[in-house]
C-alpha cells in the first residue's frame, strides 16, 4: 500500500503539470443572466471569489487510472496564497510518507520512505510542456476561482476579459486562448458559483477538467467540499477525486519544505520512468 502511495504521488505530479498559463477579451453582447447584465454578472462571480490568505483541511484522495485498482489515501491540504500549495500524504497513524509542494518557483515531490525527492522549476516544466506553466492558475483551481493567465488575482475590472454564453441554465465564460491553451468556465446562472474550470490544448482532444460540487459555507462564503480532476484526450481514464473535511481559514505553518542532507535528489526523467512503469 505504501509503495502505491509513493507511486501515485508521482501520478498526482503529472496531473498538476497539465494545468496552467496569458489573455484579454472584450465582453460581447450577452443576454440577462440571473437578472443581471453580462458584465454585472461577471462582476458578481469575481466578487464571490474567496480573499482568504490561508486554507487548510483534511482530504480523501482517490486516484483512478484505467486498468489499475483505485488508490485511496488520506492527506492534508495546506494552501498559503501566493506562497505554496501542500498535499501531505499520511495514511498510517498520521505519519507522513509523501509530500507534494507547489510554489511560485516550481514543484517539489518528496518520498519520505525512500528519502528521495524531485525538485523542478516552472521554467523547466514550461520547456517540457512547450507552454507557460503558472503557480497562480493552480492556486486558483484549488481555491475555486476564475483566473486569467498572467494575473495574480482577478478584480471586477477583469469582467470585460470574458465572453459569456448561456447553456442549459449555466453561464459559460471563455477567456481568449493563449499560447496554445483555451480557458472555459461553467457557472450556475442563478447563484454565480463556479462549478467547472477547463483548460484545453487548442486543436487537440487534450484537456484538464476541474469540477466542483457539494458547496457549503466556509467563513461566510460558499466553498466546494468536493473537487474532481479529470484528464481528457488520452483514451484512458485518469482522474483524481478530492473530498474535503474539517476545512478552516486562517492559521500559519511553514510554507516551504526544508529537507536534510539524508534525502537524495532524483531527476525528473527518473520520476517519469517511475510514473509510467507498469
Amino acid at each position: 500500500m505504501i509503495k502505491l502511495v509513493v507511486r501515485y504521488l508521482y501520478v498526482l505530479v503529472a496531473l498538476v503539470l497539465v494545468a496552467s498559463c496569458s489573455s484579454t477579451r472584450k465582453l460581447e453582447k450577452t443576454p440577462m443572466i440571473g437578472g443581471l447584465t453580462g458584465e454585472a454578472y461577471m462582476e458578481k462571480v469575481i466578487e464571490l471569489s474567496p480573499s482568504w490568505k490561508t486554507v487548510s483541511g483534511k482530504v480523501a484522495l482517490t486516484l483512478n487510472m484505467e486498468g489499475q485498482k483505485d488508490a485511496k489515501v488520506s492527506a492534508t491540504l495546506r494552501l498559503k496564497r501566493g506562497e505554496s500549495i501542500q498535499l501531505l500524504v499520511a495514511p498510517l497513524l498520521g505519519i507522513e510518507v509523501a509530500r507534494l509542494e507547489i510554489t511560485p518557483g516550481g514543484l517539489l515531490a518528496v518520498d519520505r520512505l525512500n528519502k528521495r525527492y524531485v525538485n523542478v522549476s516552472f521554467e523547466a516544466l514550461s520547456r517540457l510542456a512547450n507552454t507557460d506553466l503558472s503557480f497562480n492558475i493552480l492556486q486558483s483551481l484549488f481555491l475555486n476561482e476564475l483566473f486569467l493567465p498572467g494575473k495574480v488575482q482577478l478584480d471586477v475590472s477583469d469582467a470585460k476579459s470574458f465572453r459569456i454564453s448561456l447553456e442549459n441554465g449555466y453561464a459559460l465564460l471563455e477567456a481568449k486562448p493563449s499560447k496554445g491553451l483555451s480557458y472555459r468556465f461553467r457557472t450556475s446562472a442563478d447563484r454565480g458559483l463556479l462549478e467547472e474550470s477547463r483548460i484545453g490544448v487548442s486543436n487537440t482532444p487534450y484537456a484538464l477538467n476541474w469540477k466542483y460540487d457539494d458547496f457549503t459555507t466556509l467563513d461566510n462564503r460558499l466553498f466546494p467540499n468536493h473537487m474532481l480532476l479529470a484528464v481528457e484526450g488520452t483514451g484512458k481514464t485518469l482522474s483524481l477525486d478530492m473530498k474535503f473535511s474539517r476545512l478552516s481559514v486562517g492559521g500559519d505553518w511553514e510554507g516551504k519544505t526544508e529537507l536534510s542532507s539524508r534525502y537524495q535528489q532524483i531527476e525528473l526523467q527518473e520520476l517519469l520512468k517511475t510514473l509510467f512503469k507498469q
